[in-house]
This record gives C-alpha cells, structure tokens and sequence, in this order.
C-alpha cells in the first residue's frame, strides 16, 4: 500500500523516510557533515556542501512537501527566514496587496526592508474581497494572506483570493502556521506557496526555532530553491530531525489542543469581564461557515480582550498556568501580549487602526486538561472583579 493512500495521521509516521535505508533505524540520521567528498573531478555526486542539501534537511523537507501536497519543500533557519526568502521571488517596481492584521515580524520585513528594494505594498482586510480587488495595481505580483491571522484570528477565503491572483499573473503566498497541514491544506485550494514558522505546532516543543516553506509548481520550485542557496538561511541538521520528531506527534497534539482551544473560547465568551473573543470555532464568528469550508477545523490558538490595558495587567499578575511568552504551538499553553510580544514591530497606530487593542491577549492552547486553564483564569478574573468592586467603592 502506497504511503498516499494512508490517512494524514498515518502518514505523519509513515512516509519516505519512516527508516534509515542503510540502517533500518527508526528515526532519520543526523548528518552533520558541511561538504562532502567527491569522487569525480566532473560529475559531483547529490550533496556537495551543506548549505545547498544536506541529507537530514532534506528529509524534513520531503516531509512537509508530502504533507503539504506540493512537490518540494524547502527548510530555513526561522519562520522569517521562510518568509523573507519567498519574498525575494519579487522584485524591485512589484506590488504586494497583504492581510493587514499580519504577525509583526512580516509587518516589519514589508514597511521597512522589502520598501528599501522597491518593493510596494497595500495592506487591506481580507475578509473584504472588494477591498482586495480595489488594492490591485499594474503591478500587483503577489496577494500574501495569513489565515486564520494573527491575533484577531480573521478567516481568509484562499479559494477566492487565489482565484484573484490568477486573473492578473501574481503568485498567492498562505501563511500556515496557526493550523498546519492536520487542519488546512492552502496548495490544495490554488495558493502557490505556503509557509510555516515550524517552530510552532510542527515541531510543538518550544525547543527548536525553524521555517518551512512548499510550492506545488515544479518552476516555482527551482526559483525558490536558488534563492534558498543564494541567501542561505537554512536550517540546520538538529534542528531539522527536532522539528522532524515534533511532526510525528503532530495529529494527537492539535486535535487535544483544538478540543480545550473552544471549551476555553466558551467560557471566556460568557464570562462579563471579557470584552470579545477571537476563535473562528466559536458560534458568531463572522467567518465560521468559511473556515468550515476550507479547513478540518479551527485550530488552538483564540485571542481575547479585557476591558483596557489596567485590567489586562492585573488579570496577567494573577494568571498561573499558562507561560506568558512570546510563541505558540507548543504542548505547554502560552499567553502572549501581541502589543509588547508578537506585534511590538507595528507602531501603536498602525496595531489600533487594525484592531489590535493594548488590552488583546492572545492564547496558544497546549496539552493541559482545559479544566485547569479555566480554573485558573476563573481565579484571575475573580481578583479581577473583587479589585474593580473595591475600587468603586472607594476602598
């Protein structure tokens, strides 16, 4: 039996490289040779030095591409790494149109580094296809959307904006990161490139830092990987077989965590201190039906907001379970401030103007029994209250 015949979880562990072909070891080697002998003058065998293919990189990236449904993956030394290479797919004079509530870190590489090369950009909402279609210019090369986006947790409809990108010639770029291939596959419904910090729920661990990038066009493929050698921002042999290991585990780890991610998402959703919460699971989302229909489900990650910055602070002094960090993905829960955390690269004003209030949590959902979680923060949000009554009466 073919190993694409096998469910996705099956195929998290079975797959080209389930054993070591020389060995039969279960687990893939680690090679961490930098060049490599050769044995003739004019013909070089497959791996000549590291930075162009290494064996256990290479693995990792047969890996996701399989995953993916592409027809090459490509492996780097961070989610922007991944993210900055694909850009360099652009030139000076070309125009992005991108989702305006976008990690920080991309925000960063658009407003102030691709704009030193020439490279324009229009940041809209893209959950408005008018908007998109108005943010088209001559020389609109590339549609970048990141769904369900970070930290308002905005549903893209891939399908759609895809569809857009084909009628002028531009390539669609997907940010994956928040559902992975488990929950939602972007090649699969016209994107032409999807990209991964696999530092999140790929490699799930909070132990490893590294990005992936997968095509589905065989021309694409060669351009990215000449950029992947020419910029050489690849991921390593350790980390590769880390985020390899992580993958395995990938199935178990997102379904328990998807599970809590709504049960916290009701609660936070009932209760009278919480001003609004973010998690396309949730009935009222205003992209729920869409995210059905493109994806296997919502995903662990929801984001919530207080009544201002006070509360947030002191409802964060009282919070005891989750670790509050930068990141995501991992199998312990992880509260972030995406003011001062993931968004502290977009100014004040840009993070307001798109929604993203300095009262926002966001909440990466991990592996603890969500009771604990909303024990905890029922606790936090008691103090919370109890401070707020004592501080209207004058106490």
């Amino acid at each position: 039996m073919a190993s694409q015949e096998y469910s996705f979880e099956t195929k998290l562990l079975h797959n080209q490289h389930k054993i070591d072909p020389v060995t039969g070891a279960v687990s893939v080697p680690i090679q961490h040779a930098s060049t490599f002998h050769q044995f003739d003058v004019d013909s070089f065998g497959k791996y000549d030095y590291a930075r162009s293919l290494n064996p256990t990189r290479e693995a990792l990236e047969d890996v996701i591409a399989e995953l993916e449904g592409g027809v090459k993956g490509f492996a780097f030394a961070s989610g922007m790494a991944a993210i900055s290479t694909a850009f360099l797919l652009l030139s000076s004079g070309d125009h992005i149109v991108i989702t305006e509530d976008v990690y920080g870190g991309t925000f960063r590489m658009v407003t102030q580094v691709l704009t030193r090369f020439g490279i324009e950009h229009t940041f809209v909402d893209m959950t408005d296809l008018g908007q998109v279609r108005q943010a088209i210019q001559p020389n609109t090369k590339a549609f970048y959307a990141e769904t369900p986006s970070n930290p308002l947790l905005k549903v893209t409809d891939i399908r759609a904006i895809s569809q857009i990108a084909k009628e002028i010639g531009a390539l669609t770029f997907v940010d994956n990161t928040f559902l992975t291939p488990e929950l939602q596959k972007p090649l699969e419904l016209g994107a032409d490139i999807v990209l991964h910090s696999a530092t999140k729920f790929l490699a799930g661990h909070s132990d490893v830092v590294a990005g992936l990038a997968v095509v589905k066009d065989e021309e694409l493929a060669k351009r990215l990987y000449f950029l992947q050698i020419s910029f050489g921002a690849v991921l390593g042999p350790q980390d590769a077989w880390l985020v390899l290991r992580g993958i395995k585990t990938l199935h178990v780890r997102l379904e328990q965590s998807q599970k809590s991610a709504l049960k916290i998402a009701e609660f936070l959703a009932e209760h009278p201190l919480i001003e609004n919460v973010y998690y396309p699971g949730l009935t009222g989302h205003p992209q729920k039906e869409l995210q059905e229909s493109q994806a296997n489900g919502a995903g662990a990650v929801l984001s919530f907001e207080l009544k201002d910055e006070t509360a947030l602070r002191e409802f964060v002094s009282h919070v005891e379970l989750p670790v509050f960090a930068v990141s995501l993905g991992a199998v312990e829960s992880i509260l972030s401030y995406p003011a001062k955390m993931s968004h502290a690269a977009m100014p004040q004003d840009e993070r307001e103007k798109r929604g993203i209030k300095n009262s926002l949590l966001r909440l990466s959902v991990g592996l603890e029994n969500p009771d604990d979680i909303i024990n905890d923060f029922s606790q936090s949000l008691e103090k919370l209250q109890h401070n707020q009554f004592a501080f209207h009466q004058g106490e």
